[in-house]
């Protein structure tokens, strides 16, 4: 993808200077089994520090300077999140007939607040509906490629539109209908509207690339591949094979690596947001 020298979002909140705190406390787990606890509650949504330590608790970090690669990193996303500005704001005319108000992206190291609680290293990535903000510490980046193999600055960008596009299912209501019948279900069963939320999230990231694609002509060969790529390799049944568990699926809330994979391509191929109706499908 070619990124640099692109114009970035002003709406980045970056707080890695402030130190960001880091988790005290000795991990009991070591070594794959700790890489395999920590890609599941990346990838799942899970905060798994209680599975590291149960005393684990929050230190507060010295005020400190950037380095050079966390300086680029933070450039990545803020150029990636106005792509998402500009290709949610012309689908939202275009396809929808109403308005998109963009989020904001917490960029943090370590540990930092968020009224969807503490965003750490064990919880990943993750959207926030309260305060409508997206909380990413950018050492995700490397963890991805290095520990999960999803190489590339593309697979880098897949991450980032996919969080996106659960604030675009929240601008459209989506997501609090979802939530909702959530707390109303057992657990497989709300399990099962999880898989649908992020398997549309997945789709939507699709629309983007295509979009982005279309308006600003960025991608470089091979640059889908390695969105696919990093979609199958955090799929459900993916992830607990690599945790060395039979793969359950009555435990699923993201997917299977097939249907991450298949459902990001369909919002590629089509770049339409109506081709991302997860709930209606009789197929995932």
């Amino acid at each position: 993808m070619e990124w640099r020298g692109r114009r970035g979002s002003r709406n980045i909140e970056d707080r890695r200077r402030m130190g960001g705190g880091r988790m005290g406390g000795a991990a009991p787990i070591g070594g794959v089994g700790l890489l395999a606890v920590l890609a599941i509650g990346w990838f799942l949504g899970i905060d798994v520090t209680p599975l590291l330590d149960g005393t684990m608790s929050q230190t507060p970090g010295a005020p400190r300077e950037l380095t050079a690669a966390e300086r680029e990193q933070g450039q990545f996303v803020s150029v990636v999140l106005a792509d998402t500005e500009v290709v949610w704001t012309d689908v939202f005319a275009d396809q929808l007939g109403g308005r998109y108000q963009p989020p904001v992206m917490v960029l943090y190291a370590g540990v930092t607040a968020s009224p969807c609680g503490s965003a750490s290293g064990a919880t990943g990535p993750f959207y926030c509906p309260p305060d409508r903000k997206i909380y990413l510490d950018t050492e995700f980046f490397a963890t991805l490629s290095r520990q999960l193999g999803a190489h590339g600055d593309f697979a880098a960008a897949y991450v980032v539109a996919h969080e996106v596009a659960h604030h675009v299912q929240n601008e459209l209501g989506i997501l609090g209908e979802a939530n909702a019948a959530r707390a109303r279900m057992g657990q497989a069963e709300s399990n099962a509207v999880s898989v649908r939320v992020e398997l549309q999230a997945d789709c939507l990231a699709g629309v983007w690339a295509r979009q982005v694609q279309d308006q600003f002509g960025v991608l470089e060969a091979g640059d889908v591949e390695e969105a696919v790529n990093a979609a199958h390799r955090i799929g459900d049944d993916m992830l607990q094979r690599n945790a060395g568990r039979t793969p359950m699926p009555h435990t699923y809330t993201h997917g299977t690596a097939a249907q991450r994979a298949r459902w990001f391509m369909l919002g590629q191929k089509s770049g339409d947001i109506n081709s991302c109706d997860t709930f209606s499908a009789q197929r995932l």
